[in-house]
């Protein structure tokens, strides 16, 4: 979500969404002790630890309800997260995310897919209730069906890979202001793991995990973005792409947006024909049309002569 300063570029759609809001933009500074909190979700479970200890910052994050889960802006533009085709994971060791020329990313593990990224967004969410470092304790079960997903044998399967998949990647940020000086680096001395660590108790069935504290300094400045859960959970089978786009579309308040289409190949780790890629990178977009997260868009030629998606977001004119 932009800053303050950016409020001006707002389209009518998020002015109104930001008036909305604007109780919660006024609360106290990100990652402050709120004076007050929100009851935890439906997901997650009692934690007597948590009880014990209650103090400390937590993952307050502006403008985030029920409704909405959040993504730092530099993991939400990168390479990170793909929507790979099924199969076998690339296994990465140090490779260089793609991202943005303000950011320089490293990552070390399995290729992680939108479905990895939906669980990140969800395990943030729950996060934000209890004291940053502090364990959370979550029912397997109803952390699936928050996801959207079913609670069969192969979920319970698939949420196990994927935490201790997301608890084996290790990623390093670098991230500078417009004038090109170090806004922040993580990740260079101390290995900075997307959950921290997490256990599993088969008596009760509950997961218990940790993030990594510093996740408070990517969420900083109010840089993230804000994606409708719900409308996210509408995005049909096979349709990872349009994830992938809600994801980079929701980092920016401009009313209209502009992609290289060979950027975003590279960001989408697509490895077949160009021709191809434009063709599901449309029906992705149309995708997001019809759920009334984007309004139209089309690829065009840019003033340089190269391919682009242009996307315009609801209620701009």
């Amino acid at each position: 979500m932009s800053s303050q300063n950016n409020q001006s570029k707002l389209s009518p759609y998020w002015k109104k969404r930001y008036e909305e809001m604007r109780g919660t933009f006024d609360a106290p500074p990100l990652f402050e002790a709120a004076p007050t909190l929100k009851a935890p979700s439906p997901t997650a479970a009692p934690s007597q630890a948590a009880a014990n200890d209650n103090t400390g910052p937590r993952l307050f994050i502006a403008g985030l309800d029920d409704v909405l889960r959040a993504m730092p802006n530099q993991v939400a533009r990168s390479s990170l997260f793909a929507p790979v085709a099924r199969g076998r994971r690339q296994y990465h060791r140090e490779t260089t995310l793609v991202t943005r020329a303000d950011a320089v990313m490293t990552y070390t593990g399995e290729q992680l897919d939108e479905a990895d990224a939906d669980l990140c967004l969800q395990l943030i969410f729950e996060a934000r209730t209890q004291p940053l470092g502090q364990p959370i304790k979550l029912n397997r079960a109803a952390l699936l069906r928050a996801m959207g997903r079913s609670t069969g044998k192969h979920d319970y399967e698939w949420l196990h890979r994927r935490m201790k998949a997301l608890t084996a990647a290790t990623l390093y940020v670098e991230a500078k202001r417009p004038d090109g000086s170090m806004k922040y680096r993580i990740g260079t001395t101390k290995a900075f793991h997307i959950v921290a660590d997490f256990d599993y108790d088969d008596t009760t069935e509950t997961y218990s995990y940790r993030l990594d504290p510093r996740w408070q300094t990517m969420f900083g400045n109010r840089e993230y973005a804000l994606l409708d859960w719900n409308k996210r959970l509408q995005i049909g089978r096979g349709q990872d792409m349009a994830k992938a786009l809600q994801r980079l579309v929701a980092t920016s308040s401009d009313c209209e947006q502009r992609y290289a289409v060979d950027w975003l190949k590279e960001k989408m780790q697509y490895t077949g024909r160009p021709r191809d890629f434009r063709a599901a990178l449309l029906r992705a977009a149309r995708e997001l049309e019809r759920l009334e997260i984007i309004a139209a868009s089309n690829i065009e030629i840019s003033t340089k002569g190269r391919e682009q998606l242009a996307i315009r977001l609801m209620g701009s004119v």
